[in-house]
């Protein structure tokens, strides 16, 4: 025994001579206020803006405004156990979110806290929310596409690698379809997919990974969520956790997707945040700052140069407006802040032309340069004869008869308008984009009826696959298509016309019998 206990003497003088002495201070602070996700904070007099802040019973929350006597502390869990007097403390960091391959498949909250009910993520690293954006130097030209597998955004708004573009709307025109649709068109392709749900309802965001689930490769997405009932500080912050999570696979010469849906409704969280804080309101009552927080977001958007290795980082980040009213304050600030918008257009989509991309207004300004050669020379002449056609389809239906010329451009723009529209999570592969063009645009398709389009357009990839094997690798695997295999491929689609043509010639046969039976 007392060998025993002079080892755990020895023992305890080594760990006492190895403890380092000196004078240490800490500061405490105290709630005074707490409410709506937000407390009020005395004492903390060395706290740094955006300081990460822990609550004596574990809560966390950061430092949004700092006034001289007092701290305006948003919080990032549950404020019922936080009562007036707590105590707070200083953590000296930022809000930081674990970054890594850990995350690949896998739904998480803005603090990668896992909400899918498995394991723990063992991330290898974290990162703050808050990082700088690429510099001017450490930025390369937008020239590789994202096939978005959506023909009238392939087509006509062309979406590059390193870019940022705007998906507005109403509420439900199909913004969250667009940008999931482009999820699930990178199941072939090298891109991670990150979808931030912002302030959205559990069954929305539900409804959204279960097609992520089933239709995309979900082992390469990431899923964070902070839904309209969870802490306004998770809200806000999601965004910017969304970003760092994607600048990790960025900065490895990766590429990837980030989906935001949707920055009104974090607008309208940082001007809650704001109100509850006491800072001055603006324009309908959004505090002056919204712009730059928006803006220092979306500039994290990039394609870095070759030597930073190469990868890109794009966004789609979704607005919603009130009666199509562009000119609203976010929307504004958006616009003005991305490289182009996809407006969606409520009439065009009760009228059952889905996706209800509004031609006239949406605009990519990066453009052709980042689309596909192949898709890019099949589809030059498509937007000018599409804006024509509903310029003279107005002109028409005050009446007149059109003559020969003019009946013609209103087939083939009916045809056109046709081959746009398309069911929601079937994105289409490049060579069936190109295929499509060409079939509208060589008048193919202006002898087949306009019920029969959809048909040609679900049946397509199959008679391609079957009868022009090679002009479809090629396409898929080089990106061209030589004269030959473009014969063979114009010759499969022509027998799918034909086939389509017997069936409706059968089907008007059966109808006239059927009448005159009845006659």
């Amino acid at each position: 025994m007392q060998h025993e206990g002079e080892t755990w003497l020895t023992a305890a003088r080594a760990r006492i001579a190895a403890t380092p002495l000196g004078p240490m201070s800490e500061q405490m602070g105290r709630v005074e206020e707490i409410g709506d996700g937000v407390a009020m904070i005395s004492g903390l007099r060395d706290v740094r803006l955006d300081e990460l802040l822990l609550f004596g019973k574990g809560q966390f929350g950061y430092a949004q405004v700092l006034d001289d006597e007092r701290i305006g502390c948003v919080l990032l869990d549950s404020a019922v156990q936080i009562e007036a007097g707590d105590s707070v403390a200083g953590t000296g960091d930022v809000v930081r979110v674990p970054v890594g391959d850990a995350l690949l498949g896998r739904i998480v909250d803005p603090l990668g806290r896992p909400l899918d009910g498995k394991e723990a993520i063992m991330a290898a690293a974290s990162s703050p929310i808050e990082r700088p954006a690429p510099s001017i130097v450490e930025r390369d030209l937008v020239s590789e596409p994202v096939q978005t597998g959506i023909l009238v955004m392939d087509t006509l708004f062309a979406l590059g690698r390193g870019q940022r573009e705007l998906i507005v709307g109403d509420h439900s025109t199909g913004k969250t379809t667009l940008a999931v649709d482009t999820i699930i068109a990178q199941k072939a392709s090298d891109m991670i997919c990150i979808y931030v749900a912002v302030g959205q309802k559990s069954s929305s965001v539900r409804r959204a990974i279960d097609v992520l689930q089933s239709r995309a490769a979900f082992e390469r997405c990431i899923v964070v969520v902070a839904g309209s009932s969870g802490p306004p500080g998770l809200q806000w912050i999601a965004p910017f956790a969304g970003f760092t999570m994607a600048e990790y696979f960025r900065d490895r010469g990766q590429h990837a997707l980030v989906v935001i849906d949707d920055l009104s409704k974090h607008a309208a969280t940082h001007r809650e945040i704001a109100l509850l804080t006491h800072q001055s309101p603006g324009r309908e009552a959004y505090p002056g700052d919204v712009f730059y927080v928006h803006a220092r977001l979306l500039e994290r958007a990039a394609k870095l140069s070759k030597a930073k290795g190469g990868g890109s980082l794009t966004a789609l980040p979704i607005a919603e407006t009130d009666a199509g009213n562009l000119s609203a304050y976010i929307p504004t600030n958006l616009i003005s802040i991305t490289d182009g918008q996809i407006v969606l257009n409520s009439k065009l989509f009760h009228e059952g032309q889905k996706p209800a991309v509004d031609v006239g207004v949406s605009v990519s300004r990066v453009g052709g340069k980042t689309q596909a050669p192949i898709l890019r020379d099949a589809a030059k002449s498509l937007r000018l004869d599409y804006a024509q056609f509903l310029e003279m389809e107005m002109f028409t239906r005050f009446g007149g008869m059109p003559d020969n010329r003019v009946r013609r451009q209103l087939t083939r723009g009916e045809r056109i308008r046709a081959i746009l529209k398309q069911p929601q999570y079937a994105p289409q592969r490049l060579a069936d984009e190109v295929a499509m063009v060409l079939a509208v645009q060589s008048g193919l398709l202006d002898s087949l009826p306009l019920d029969a389009v959809s048909d040609f357009r679900a049946l397509l990839s199959q008679a391609l696959d079957d009868n022009a094997p090679q002009a479809v690798q090629s396409i898929l695997q080089a990106g061209t298509l030589d004269d030959g295999q473009r014969e063979v491929m114009m010759g499969a689609m022509e027998e799918l016309a034909k086939s389509l043509f017997a069936n409706e010639d059968a089907v008007g046969t059966a109808s006239d019998d059927a009448s005159g039976g009845a006659t």
